[in-house]
């Protein structure tokens, strides 16, 4: 592969069709896919609502730019206000990093337009992720992507799920706090009950703003709309990706009006963002999680999937909650290994942080599905 930048680990297999769960590879054989495209893949492959939208709005006009009103973007911010926080204003982007980065601007308007400057810091966790622009990089942990880049702006990194730390490092120079519901890429790890609302607590006796990034965990991935709403604790700013478009790039922030309010004109923007067809997609995603029955079972499926890794791994933790869950792997079993193994068997899985297996498949998977997965991975496993 001459022609590309190789900046991808890439496995050697080349998809070339796929069909709600499953792919297929030019060379004819059939995978079942357990990792979505990292969580990305909503409603499967070809899933005939996105492919009739998508053709529907090639048809009509993909792109027109924000020097006018889109149709399709109010429509999925409307969407998008309506299933989170009733005084929410919507700002569409690219990507998952695309978003995190708006969100880093509105908490320096925070803390310099509404704070006369005086709040600067910004707050993280470790294990976490955010994105590679620089500036959500500056709020990702890990040193291996960091370190190439700096300097990078600042940030304080905190343990995720220790009280004491985090009220210590606390202090009315705090501008924003970034959290992921479910840390997707540092191991699948949620954080105690109790810690999101105290960190809501601290937020609002320090006037700093609460950004949930969910990126990995939003549009559904764990049971419901959005991962805050798992213990009721509403930020001030979500950052929303991956699973929103189904597959077609897209990326938003929903922020309520007391800090949206201080974005104007010329602050920020993309060519791309919020264009006719990744909002007509994005429409259609929303819609199709939105129907009864789907979230309960989204649940369902992935209470299953959970106690079919609990038989294949015992004495290893299963994290996460609905379909976006983790296996800690011992020491002497590597999860990159484990995927190899897995695709050997016709199942796509992924690894994640701390030496964890991670699953995520498409939100549409059965039951039946489940049970094959656990089942193709069992025999890897084996």
């Amino acid at each position: 592969m001459p022609s590309l930048i190789q900046n991808y680990g890439r496995q050697d297999i080349r998809f070339v069709r796929g069909q709600g769960l499953h792919l297929w590879d030019d060379q004819g054989r059939e995978y079942l896919d357990a990792f979505a495209g990292v969580a990305v893949s909503t409603l499967g492959h070809a899933h005939p609502r996105i492919v009739e939208t998508i053709a529907r709005q090639a048809a009509t006009v993909m792109h027109t730019s924000n020097h006018y009103h889109i149709i399709e973007q109010e429509a999925l911010a409307d969407r998008l206000v309506a299933s989170s926080f009733a005084d929410g204003q919507v700002l569409f982007g690219n990507s998952g990093a695309e978003a995190n980065e708006a969100a880093y601007k509105l908490c320096r308007l925070w803390g310099n337009g509404k704070h006369g400057g005086r709040k600067t810091r910004m707050l993280a966790f470790e294990n976490g992720f955010h994105g590679r622009t620089l500036g959500s990089l500056s709020l990702t942990a890990n040193p291996a992507y960091r370190e190439p880049f700096a300097p990078l702006p600042k940030a304080d990194f905190l343990p995720l799920g220790d009280v004491p730390r985090l009220r210590a490092a606390f202090a009315d120079d705090v501008a924003g706090v970034w959290i992921e519901p479910i840390q997707g890429e540092g191991g699948v790890i949620v954080p105690p009950p109790g810690f999101l609302a105290e960190l809501r607590a601290l937020c609002d006796k320090h006037g700093a703003l609460l950004v949930a990034d969910e990126v990995q965990t939003g549009v559904g991935r764990t049971g419901t709309m959005w991962g805050w709403q798992a213990e009721g604790v509403v930020p001030d700013i979500m950052c929303v990706a991956k699973g929103l478009g189904g597959g077609i790039p897209i990326g938003a922030i929903v922020a309520r009006a007391h800090c949206a309010e201080l974005f104007k004109p010329g602050h920020h923007g993309s060519t791309y963002a919020g264009n006719h067809l990744a909002c007509a997609v994005g429409c259609a995603v929303m819609d199709e999680v939105a129907k009864p029955g789907f979230l309960d079972a989204v649940k369902a499926n992935g209470k299953r999937l959970a106690d079919g890794l609990a038989k294949i791994f015992p004495g290893c933790p299963v994290r996460g909650r609905g379909l976006l869950l983790g296996v800690q792997l011992p020491a002497e079993r590597k999860a990159t290994d484990l995927v190899t193994a897995a695709r050997a068997q016709g199942l796509i899985v992924g690894p994640s942080g701390n030496n964890t297996l991670r699953l995520a498949p498409p939100l549409i998977v059965t039951a039946a599905e489940v049970d094959e997965i656990v089942e193709r991975l069992g025999r890897a496993v084996g």
